[in-house]
């Protein structure tokens, strides 16, 4: 990857496939983003690019390189192989850049706190995916039909959304009366059947009816 290819991706400032890190402090922690972008729509993670997006390089890049390696050889389950790009600006400084795809094994996670942890990319941030994102991710990779009844508590559902632009799970249960774990199994039935869409937030899922967003 040459300079001015970098240069390009930085001048489009951080957003849902771009993430800067002037250097890899806390590896443990941009992880993240490596596993959020596998998990939605891939991306490039530019390590030696400030956050306003100047390209200005970090010092001894070959050990930030080391120990982002190493964090994403250890950190990452299933494990991830990102394509990497070093370029040197001069003798002192350079760039590293970690070009992430959209991953068919997903969902990747981290082990934080003896808890596994999957991450998703929203616009410029990483936020930890819910349950039910994460059984969304999983079986929308199988690519598989999904049939479903439409009773009592899908037409509760859809109703609720002529009346209003998106519903939460909790919304959702209060609504319909019912039970959390059969609550977020039609919901995520509904966004594998394309009738909704799932739009994840770091404090609560929003749902739409797909194609409104």
């Amino acid at each position: 990857m040459t300079l001015q290819e970098i240069s390009k991706l930085a001048q489009q400032g951080e957003g849902l496939h771009i993430e800067f890190k002037k250097k890899a402090a806390h590896p443990e922690k941009i992880v993240r983003e490596i596993v959020a972008m596998a998990n939605t729509d891939g991306g490039y993670l530019l390590i030696g690019v400030d956050d306003n997006g100047t390209v200005s390089g970090q010092r001894f890049i070959e050990e930030e390189v080391f120990v982002m390696d190493k964090a994403i050889n250890e950190l990452i389950f299933p494990p991830i192989v990102p394509e990497r790009h070093l370029l040197h600006l001069n003798a002192k400084k350079g760039i590293a850049v970690y070009q992430v795809r959209k991953s068919s094994q997903r969902p990747h996670f981290i082990v934080e706190n003896a808890k596994r942890k999957a991450y998703v990319r929203v616009s410029d941030k990483s936020i930890q995916a819910s349950r039910e994102m994460w059984e969304i991710l999983k079986r929308e990779k199988k690519q598989e039909d999904v049939v479903f009844q439409y009773g009592r508590k899908e037409e509760i559902l859809v109703k609720a959304l002529e009346n209003q632009p998106s519903i939460t799970l909790k919304e959702y249960m209060q609504l319909a009366k019912l039970p959390v774990y059969v609550a977020s199994r039609t919901l995520v039935k509904l966004v594998l059947a394309n009738v909704l869409q799932v739009i994840p937030q770091e404090s609560e899922d929003i749902f739409v009816r797909k194609g409104l967003s």
